[in-house]
């Protein structure tokens, strides 16, 4: 039997294939993964270069979001923790007369305790001495506290200016836009000038290196089929035209679903089929929609 004119709608063909001798066990299109990249901060797309079609790369960066407002609020931050730094006591020079006090109190205390007990002074001295050394030694410690807190609380707040500035970092680096996966750009949602939301789709990107064919098989055909399992995936380019590949079975459904319309199974009469998945490496002629065949 003629093949029907490439133009033809795909039931038509697929009507065609079904009157032919059957070669394949089941039928199916061809599919790949698909990621939508979304803008990751709000501001004017300053660049955006990146076409339908473009093959791209994981780590490329294909455009970038305005950058001002981010920077400036950096530069605040740094001026912010500028000030924190400079407000930092310096404990040992603020408390070195305190000490020296302190040091010179304690050799009249050793004085008057060396005088007392040679009975050269009354007694009363040797404690007027000692309680002064105590009374010095607790403004030491009141001193040193009190520095010492100051010290910490502005420790945080220059803590949490550096976490806010690793934020704001963060969203600098979020302004580039760069692709986390690679393949084909199929559609683009963006153009340079444009004000971008975060969320905001970009562009969609296929990965047309790993496809898969999503074939039917009817639930006879389950106890042939498992996980893992390598088969024989053909892809019709229509005019008898059929490229070969290995496949490897991927992923079979675990509910059954009524027959797709333009989906042919081994027994055409069968109402209720199960999908599956078989994973190819394409070599750039397989293409996303493309009807195919599998063999197990």
């Amino acid at each position: 039997m003629k093949r029907l004119l490439a133009m033809a709608s795909t039931m038509l063909i697929l009507v065609a294939c079904a009157n032919k001798e059957k070669n394949a066990d089941a039928t199916g299109t061809f599919e790949a993964t698909e990621t939508v990249l979304s803008a990751e901060q709000s501001g004017t797309l300053l660049e955006f270069q990146v076409s339908e079609a473009d093959n791209i790369s994981p780590g490329q960066e294909i455009g970038v979001v305005d950058t001002t407002q981010t920077w400036l609020k950096i530069q605040q931050l740094k001026a912010t923790r500028e000030v924190y730094q400079s407000q930092k006591p310096d404990t040992e020079k603020q408390i070195a007369a305190t000490r020296q006090q302190l040091a010179k109190a304690r050799k009249e205390e050793q004085r008057y305790r060396e005088l007392v007990n040679d009975g050269a002074v009354p007694s009363k001295m040797f404690d007027d001495a000692a309680s002064q050394v105590r009374v010095l030694q607790r403004q030491l410690d009141a001193q040193i506290s009190s520095l010492s807190t100051s010290t910490k609380a502005l420790d945080k707040q220059m803590a949490a200016t550096d976490a806010q500035m690793k934020q704001l970092y963060d969203q600098l680096h979020k302004c580039h836009i760069v692709t986390t996966v690679g393949g084909i750009v199929l559609e683009k949602y963006a153009e340079r000038g444009e004000f971008v939301t975060i969320g905001k789709p970009l562009l969609k990107v296929a990965d047309t290196e790993n496809m898969f064919l999503r074939a039917y098989v009817t639930s006879a055909q389950l106890q042939t089929i498992q996980v893992g399992q390598k088969v024989k995936v053909m892809a019709d380019y229509g005019d008898a035209k059929r490229k070969e590949y290995d496949g490897t079975v991927v992923w079979i459904s675990s509910h059954s679903e009524f027959t797709p319309k333009t989906i042919l199974t081994d027994d055409e009469r069968a109402d209720l089929v199960y999908a599956m998945k078989v994973a190819i490496k394409n070599d750039g002629f397989a293409k996303i929609g493309m009807y195919g065949e599998v063999k197990f």
